[in-house]
């Protein structure tokens, strides 16, 4: 069983060790140290141990005789490995189960559309809990942008935490933990001149500008994101004006306002490099970014999902997908309805935030991927990234031998030089290319062997080629 992250694997193994014996499953993650982790490696090898759990590596494990391969929250961005060649957990242990005749689990709080596509083909099939199941095990969510809190609360649409978010919390706060979700870490992650409101920019490399602390405070500085050149005198390159005014909010300051709001309640962060895995039932306002958020043994009393417009707003094509994830995995820390629990998510009305109030993510995922089919987007088509220099990706393509099938976009840049720059430093250029899982292998075995090619009679400049990357659309 592969999962995400370390903490994911933590609560894993404590429910791996509640209900069976402790010599009959091992954990394979490098922070077990390289003496540990070959030790449990030796164990599966030989036979003694035939449950694996961990992360991305886990998917590899020789377990012997393989009959079920499990992957949870498949969605998330860390089962894909950052190095060449750039593998999915979910797509090793998919391969393996063809190879081994396993069976296949893919489990989570919400439904990626690669999910989708398995069961949309006939390949797998979903296993969903009734309606009044689901009613009765899930937290009411509440939205602020419907019509009948914008009634009693004009004004929700412009604060970033509604009265009624704040309502819910102070009376959640007597009988636990309150959690509230946002979208950045840091104090003040973007500044801008307080005069013409332009982006603040760093004088030495043109980077934008953050503060980390309270203004005043002995830790407070403002640094440049992209060279961590620390700014002591700013002045705006569009009218000269010296004051800063923050632009977004991160996680260090909004705990410091909610503890200025609930002055009786302690506040716990967990965000960057201080994430906690668990929490304590006692009354307390856990601001966690998202993925960070920490476990309460009972659950959370309520949650606050604030900053989900700037989530959905990000150029990306899995955005809204993305963010539906991540509300609904912190939504599943709460208590259930019939406990009192409550979710109050602040975004604007969406698809996602009606799906999240419905609790219905597999009908955002045949949706979702239904639209993709529609337009011939991935995952209903595979996807294909050659980057590298413009001249090298063009005559890179012109070697390529594609059918007609094959949609091509690009090559377009893909980083700009930054100002102040080597003049040399040109940017990298993608084209993109899409083409139906019935030409995959045909058309990924040209890659490969272009790309053997190139590099075996050093042609050019060398040429990344991506499939199905995450992060191209």
């Amino acid at each position: 069983m592969v999962v995400p992250d370390l903490r994911d694997l933590e609560l894993l193994e404590h429910a791996f060790a509640s209900v069976l014996p402790a010599d009959s499953f091992v954990k394979l993650t490098a922070d077990d140290g390289p003496s540990l982790r070959y030790a449990n490696f030796l164990r599966v090898l030989s036979g003694d141990v035939r449950i694996v759990i961990g992360t991305r590596s886990a998917a590899y494990a020789p377990v012997h005789d393989l009959g079920l391969v499990c992957c949870w929250d498949d969605g998330d961005e860390l089962h894909v490995e950052r190095r060449a060649p750039y593998q999915h957990s979910r797509d090793v242990l998919l391969l393996r189960s063809e190879i081994e005749g396993t069976a296949v689990l893919m489990a989570g709080h919400s439904r990626s559309s690669e999910s989708q596509r398995l069961i949309a083909t006939g390949w797998a099939q979903e296993l969903v809990a009734a309606r009044p199941e689901i009613r009765k095990a899930t937290a009411r969510v509440v939205s602020t942008s419907d019509s009948f809190e914008q009634e009693r609360d004009p004004a929700a649409a412009l604060a970033r935490l509604p009265h009624r978010a704040w309502e819910t919390a102070r009376a959640a706060l007597k009988f636990g933990p309150v959690m509230v979700q946002v979208a950045r870490t840091g104090y003040a992650p973007a500044l801008a001149c307080q005069r013409c409101r332009e982006v603040a920019r760093c004088r030495h490399c043109t980077g934008p500008l953050m503060q980390t602390r309270a203004p005043g405070s002995a830790s407070s500085m403002v640094i440049c994101k992209w060279c961590g050149q620390v700014e002591t005198a700013f002045s705006c390159n569009t009218c000269g004006n010296h004051e800063l005014r923050a632009i977004s909010v991160g996680a260090l300051r909004t705990a410091e306002e909610l503890g200025r709001a609930f002055p009786s309640v302690p506040v716990i962060s967990s965000s960057g490099e201080h994430i906690k895995t668990t929490v304590g039932d006692r009354p307390a306002i856990v601001v966690a970014t998202i993925g960070a958020e920490p476990v309460a043994p009972h659950g959370y009393a309520a949650a606050l999902l604030l900053d989900g417009d700037s989530m959905l707003r990000r150029e990306s094509l899995r955005a809204g997908e993305e963010t539906l994830r991540r509300w609904m995995n912190a939504a599943a820390l709460v208590r259930s309805a019939k406990d009192g629990g409550i979710v109050v998510v602040t975004a604007d009305e969406s698809p996602e935030v009606s799906t999240l109030v419905r609790w219905d993510p597999a009908g955002h995922a045949e949706r979702e991927f239904a639209l993709r089919h529609e337009l011939g987007l991935p995952p209903a088509m595979r996807l294909a990234s050659l980057t590298g220099s413009e001249a090298d990706v063009a005559v890179f393509q012109a070697a390529l031998t594609l059918p007609e099938e094959v949609r091509s976009i690009g090559p377009a840049p893909v980083l700009f030089a930054r100002a102040g720059a080597p003049s040399d430093e040109a940017p990298d250029y993608r084209t993109i290319l899409l083409f139906p899982y019935s030409m995959a292998a045909s058309i990924t075995a040209d890659l490969r062997a272009l790309k053997a090619s190139n590099a075996a009679r050093r042609v050019g400049s060398p040429v990344q080629v991506r499939c199905d990357g995450l992060d191209v659309l």
